[in-house]
């Protein structure tokens, strides 16, 4: 993402960045509303206004109150503390996160239907792992993080399978 042909894609230099249908796009909930809305199978937003806000709110949670805090220019910025801000950021998010889960989850983030929330969900609790942050307290938060990683489309979608990945992250 720091190379001059990735910041021809996302001036920002951040991932991720999806070339589709002629058009560039950079962060991911525009990723996922975009493919909601140009492939909607599977329906990744549930029908029910309530449920749907609630899909929006624990990944607007995540993408915007969690992740960002664990950007590579952020971190750059926190030095030899790097590792202990993005453990105190992450231990903040899921503390909060745990707690609306508890009132919104069934085997997935909102019920038993896979959602944007869980495609938000997946990442971050590899950066957790990344930061090796205790998970004990967030047994919601693992228990359905385990289940989506028994999905096929989160296996092979999983960070740590990825062809760029970096070979210290890889599964």
């Amino acid at each position: 993402q720091s190379s001059a042909e990735f910041k021809a894609v996302n001036p920002m230099q951040q991932v991720p960045a999806l070339k589709i249908d002629g058009i560039t796009l950079s962060q991911s909930l525009a990723i996922i509303h975009y493919l909601e809305d140009t492939r909607p199978n599977p329906r990744l937003l549930p029908q029910d206004p309530k449920k749907r806000a609630q899909v929006r709110m624990i990944a607007d949670h995540i993408a915007s109150g969690i992740q960002p805090l664990q950007n590579m220019t952020v971190l750059k910025q926190m030095g030899e503390k790097k590792m202990e801000w993005a453990q105190n950021c992450i231990a903040s998010g899921f503390q909060a996160l745990e707690q609306i889960l508890q009132h919104t989850a069934g085997h997935y983030c909102v019920g038993d239907e896979v959602s944007m929330a869980d495609l938000c969900l997946v990442p971050q609790v590899s950066n957790a792992e990344r930061f090796k942050v205790d998970m004990g307290p967030y047994p919601t938060i693992t228990r359905i993080n385990k289940a989506l990683l028994e999905l096929e489309a989160f296996k092979v979608s999983h960070p740590s399978q990825q062809p760029d990945t970096p070979a210290e992250l890889r599964a």
